[in-house]
């Protein structure tokens, strides 16, 4: 017997915010040198409305940015100004997140990453706030007030844990009351804020020491993954998904919202786990879970930021291998994963979402209106890994005044945009030529298939079968 989901067409709609493509992650500044990189972000903000890219490393040693000579100080935002300009070019923005810690102003050696960014606090804090003032003043006089004021700027990326910082809480504060005061130094209207923390900490405490010590804080910022406070040690991810609730993600965003209070919240990293190399980041599995959460968040954040957009990334190493497991929508070669394709299916929704009844296991449902002659009916069906998952056969229900005309379905499952398969198929070449790359390419693109609709009087019903780890997006025409 099909599951059933019902919808009002002809009831009121509530907002639905593209909080998908504010933002999206990538790995390092340097990266965002290589012409590669440039021409899949290009092709991101295209086919996905991305609007703004985070990356770490804006201030680390390879980007030049201050460093100390012969006893000078010596500072070049010139490897930044590339970067940025690129972005304002094709109609983008920066997400700032204000780090790593210039060796010339470390007050250790501890470093993260292949890159070696630099992870201990200033030695100086007001010589730090000094080349933070330099380099956005700079970027003020550059692009100009009114563009700057459009960016966002972070302070560090996940203090809360040793890897990134290794300075205690208060620490990162200080550098927080500095960092803060130095960029409302150039211009009142600049937007800052934090914590930037992993696993949705340190929100109440930071607030409460930026109320207490009368600092800006234009934003909420945290990170997290649905493998955060579950693993165990020797435990592999897939292991440790297996203990995760289903709805583990949207419970935290939940808490952050409320101990945020009125301050908008930017989920500045996320993704389907903080493995590196996850296998499933490169399959279907991914794509419903990035679908499925991206919706369930919608009302509460202004950003949701995946990370990455692309496997053009070198945290451990730069791996050549096509699909390796990486965070990226897109592979090396600029291939879109499944996940890819969930994204562009959601930047072509709509903003009006209609209340939608009904109930599955695994399956979740949707209903966005496009425009007055269209509707769009999504649906998922996930689950973590060692949960039960089986194909469901599911019928939405749609009440409606308006005939249904033609109802088209694109789907993203193990037969329809999965590049990794296709490779699988090819025989797992570590290399692959252009020929390959676009037989891949191929394999990746979204189709759409007619489905039938059975139509009654004031109302219309649609059915389909839903694999494992699949999407199915169907759009109606109304006559």
């Amino acid at each position: 017997m099909a599951t059933t989901f019902t919808s009002d067409l002809d009831a009121a709609g509530s907002k639905l915010d593209h909080v998908w493509s504010h933002t999206v992650g990538s790995g390092h500044a340097a990266l965002a040198l290589r012409a590669d990189w440039q021409a899949q972000m290009r092709k991101s903000h295209a086919e996905l409305g991305i609007r703004h890219v985070r990356f770490h490393g804006i201030l680390d040693d390879e980007m030049g940015t201050y460093l100390i000579e012969c006893d000078k100080d010596l500072y070049s935002f010139f490897n930044a100004d590339q970067i940025f300009d690129f972005l304002v070019s094709i109609g983008m923005r920066p997400f700032v997140e204000l780090s790593f810690m210039p060796s010339a102003l470390s007050s250790g050696g501890d470093i993260v990453f292949f890159y070696r960014g630099n992870v201990t606090p200033p030695r100086d804090y007001s010589k730090w706030a000094d080349v933070i003032r330099r380099l956005v003043s700079h970027w003020v006089e550059r692009y100009g007030a009114t563009e700057v004021r459009q960016w966002f700027f972070e302070v560090w990326n996940e203090p809360n844990l040793d890897a990134f910082w290794k300075g205690k809480q208060a620490d990162y504060f200080k550098l927080y009351q500095y960092t803060a005061n130095a960029i409302r130094d150039v211009d009142a209207q600049l937007r800052v804020g934090g914590p930037a923390t992993a696993n949705d900490e340190w929100v109440p405490e930071f607030l409460d020491f930026c109320q207490k010590n009368q600092l800006p804080a234009d934003f909420v910022s945290t990170h997290h993954y649905p493998t955060d406070a579950l693993g165990k040690p020797g435990d592999d991810t897939e292991t440790q998904l297996s203990d995760a609730p289903r709805d583990v993600l949207i419970q935290r965003v939940k808490k952050v919202c409320a101990d945020a209070g009125d301050k908008p919240v930017y989920y500045t990293e996320w993704s389907s786990s903080s493995n590196p190399f996850f296998p499933f980041h490169d399959e279907p599995y991914a794509a419903a879970f990035l679908f499925k959460n991206m919706l369930d968040v919608a009302d509460m954040v202004k950003g949701y930021s995946w990370w990455t957009f692309s496997d053009i990334f070198n945290e451990n190493y730069f791996s050549s291998a096509p699909f390796h497991g990486s965070f990226g929508l897109q592979t090396i070669h600029g291939v879109a994963k499944p996940a890819y394709r969930a994204m562009q299916l959601l930047n072509g929704l709509g903003t009006e979402r209609l209340a939608v009844n009904g109930s599955h296991p695994t399956v979740d449902a949707w209903a966005v209106r496009a425009n007055a002659n269209t509707v769009d009916l999504l649906l998922t069906n996930h689950a973590f890994p060692h949960h039960d998952i089986k194909s469901a056969t599911v019928t939405f229900h749609v009440d409606s005044k308006r005939k249904p005309n033609t109802a088209m379905v694109q789907r993203v499952d193990e037969t329809h945009c999965n590049s990794r398969q296709a490779w699988l198929d090819m025989g797992s070449p570590d290399y692959i030529d252009s020929k390959q790359v676009a037989e891949l390419d191929e394999a990746s693109q979204l189709g759409a298939e007619p489905l039938a609709i059975q139509a009654h009087r004031g109302s219309f019903d649609i059915t389909l079968n839903l694999p494992p780890h699949a999407i199915a997006a169907v759009r109606v025409d109304l006559a």
